[in-house]
């Protein structure tokens, strides 16, 4: 099913769930960025890989709990996760899909059916989406979100803790910030673990190996304003990086910004 290129905008009509959101996608009409969609609401990064790789993945996310935080995992060939959404269906709930064959990127299809096999086993990863609806409610500004556009994300020079065929660098995405509001966001998102919790670096770009903010590796870059410091948090675009290392024949993940929406309330993520 072809779908139209249509990013819901702040000034169209929100979708105010996450089985809105699925909604919109599985019957083709969304075709964009899911920050700020389905306030309240879970988002989550996808990593789908066969069964025989499965095992591997999940240690790379028990052992890197910052960027791969595990929001629920599938039984294989199976793609429904009830505990993250009713109705939910990997196969088609997501805007847009990225295809990986031996660590390569060989396509971006709107759903899956047609490639969709017995042995795969879904795992849904934590986002950082979630966060920002808090740090909105505490008046911290979101430069992507007020300029509809993708969160700037970077490859760094942090390694993960491989697991098996795992292993690759830590991706980070970048959210510009007041000092003030910095301190703030780092308060606010330590509680939220289950969606990467705290930054894990501010200020500096090159000590962390990004030469050039202005040129993400995922999504789109955004202005730092005078006065302003570049706050990273862990990303779940990581596996993406992992996957790309470790060169499974057969693997999909989203595709950066368009992520599943679930059932789950982030409120449920707050640990005090």
């Amino acid at each position: 099913m072809a779908k139209s290129n249509l990013a819901v905008s702040k000034n169209s009509a929100t979708p105010a769930t996450g089985a809105e959101v699925r909604r919109l996608s599985r019957s083709g009409t969304l075709d964009g960025q899911t920050a700020g969609l389905a306030p309240g609401y879970v988002q989550g990064n996808l990593a789908i890989l066969p069964r025989d790789w499965a095992e591997e993945f999940l240690r790379f996310c028990q052992a890197n709990p910052k960027p791969c935080p595990l929001l629920g995992m599938s039984e294989p060939g199976n793609p429904a996760i009830p505990s993250l959404g009713e109705d939910l269906d990997i196969r088609t709930d997501i805007p847009r899909y990225r295809v990986w064959k031996n660590g390569e990127i060989v396509g971006e299809p709107f759903d899956l059916t047609s490639i969709w096999r017995d042995d795969l086993v879904s795992f849904v990863i934590g986002c950082s989406f979630s966060f920002e609806e808090a740090l909105l409610q505490n008046d911290v500004p979101i430069r992507h979100i007020a300029l509809e556009t993708n969160v700037p994300m970077y490859r760094t020079n942090i390694p993960t803790v491989r697991a098996g065929r795992f292993h690759g660098p830590m991706v980070v995405s970048m959210r510009p910030l007041k000092p003030a509001d910095a301190i703030r966001a780092i308060q606010i998102t330590t509680r939220l673990p289950a969606v990467h919790g705290a930054p894990v670096h501010l200020g500096l770009p090159a000590e962390i190996g990004i030469e050039d903010l202005g040129k993400p590796d995922y999504g789109d870059p955004v202005p730092i304003e005078a006065g302003e410091l570049p706050v990273f948090w862990a990303c779940g675009v990581t596996p993406q990086a992992a996957i790309a290392a470790a060169r499974p024949p057969f693997a999909i993940t989203h595709s950066p910004g368009k992520m599943l929406v679930t059932d789950l309330k982030n409120t449920e993520l707050a640990l005090f």
